[in-house]
């Protein structure tokens, strides 16, 4: 039995890797045996129409290729329908790939777990997050990190620098954000009706585990938990911070003094003058209310790996 597959492509992602990746996964998922057809859209609203109609018409399974925001892209058009969805990790960050234990960087090898998976087991039920910015604004899918606060600034930076390309720029926006650093008062109102209110740097609330391309800012964050993890690192001054940055690409930075840790099923963010973001796409201003949504992806992936969690400072199980 074969499926049709249909290839929802970025060529602009990761400097053209997206469009490098579609010609040699495509050609895997045909020796497979598998129909191929690839959706392109002129912006991103016209790429969505086109992966919703596919979905609508029964395609056997959407497969991004591209980075985390192509993945997210493909998100809203595949969440709560059971349309599988496959991933080519061909961005620059890939962090949903990554915590999934797929393989980057190697469309054959992407494209081979695809078919495999399709073929065996139709793929497995993950967890994503759900945010809802109000009645006037459409409720978005998330499948990595909703980050809000400092990361979020060092995101508008660098999303308003033209040079230079990739991950240094922003790790120049992280620099540039430094210098100006300020904490926020936050105002996080829980899912067992708890309300903490606190000078924060930055909230961070995983579904998965990292964002920017590797920094494990909620490191014991799963996808099939059917719980988020909140990250908040508080009012520390700048030499802390400095110091803090570099033990988030190890995800130890979560036993830091000035970190604390939440685990909920819901949660409502508040912070004056913030911007959220989410799988690195702008939500804008808050406050919202993000929920995780259990088992609402299926995802052309293997098993996952046994994963060792720590107990948060303050949790809810």
């Amino acid at each position: 039995m074969t499926s049709d597959i249909t290839l929802f492509v970025n060529p602009t992602a990761g400097r053209g890797r997206g469009a490098r990746a579609a010609g040699p996964a495509a050609r895997v998922l045909r020796e497979a045996g598998h129909p191929v057809r690839t959706v392109l859209g002129h912006d991103a609203d016209d790429a969505l129409r086109r992966a919703r109609e596919a979905v609508a018409a029964g395609t056997g399974a959407l497969v991004a290729v591209g980075g985390d925001g192509m993945v997210s892209l493909a998100l809203q058009a595949v969440a709560g329908t059971g349309t599988p969805l496959g991933i080519i990790a061909a961005g620059t960050g890939n962090d949903f790939a990554r915590s999934l234990g797929l393989p980057v960087g190697d469309p054959a090898a992407a494209a081979r777990v695809v078919a495999r998976t399709l073929t065996a087991t139709g793929g497995r039920a993950v967890d994503l997050g759900l945010i809802d910015r109000g009645p006037a604004t459409p409720a978005r899918w998330y499948g990595t990190v909703l980050a809000s606060g400092f990361d979020s600034r060092v995101n508008d930076r660098g999303n308003r620098m033209r040079i230079p390309a990739g991950r240094f720029k922003y790790d120049l926006a992280i620099l540039a954000e430094l210098a100006a650093f300020r904490p926020v008062p936050y105002r996080l109102t829980l899912d067992d009706g708890r309300v903490v209110e606190t000078e924060a740097t930055l909230v961070a609330v995983g579904n998965s585990t990292s964002y920017g391309g590797g920094m494990r800012i909620c490191a014991d964050a799963r996808t099939d938990d059917g719980l988020l993890d909140v990250t908040v690192v508080g009012d520390c001054d700048r030499t802390t911070l400095i110091k803090v940055l570099p033990r988030v690409y190890k995800g130890t930075h979560l036993s830091h003094p000035k970190v604390a840790t939440h685990r909920v099923r819901a949660l409502t963010l508040d912070a004056p003058g913030t911007t959220g973001y989410a799988d690195g796409e702008p939500l804008g201003p808050l406050p919202l209310t993000v929920t995780c949504a259990p088992g609402a992806l299926r995802l052309l992936a293997p098993p996952p790996e046994p994963h060792p969690r720590t107990t948060p400072s303050a949790s809810r199980r």
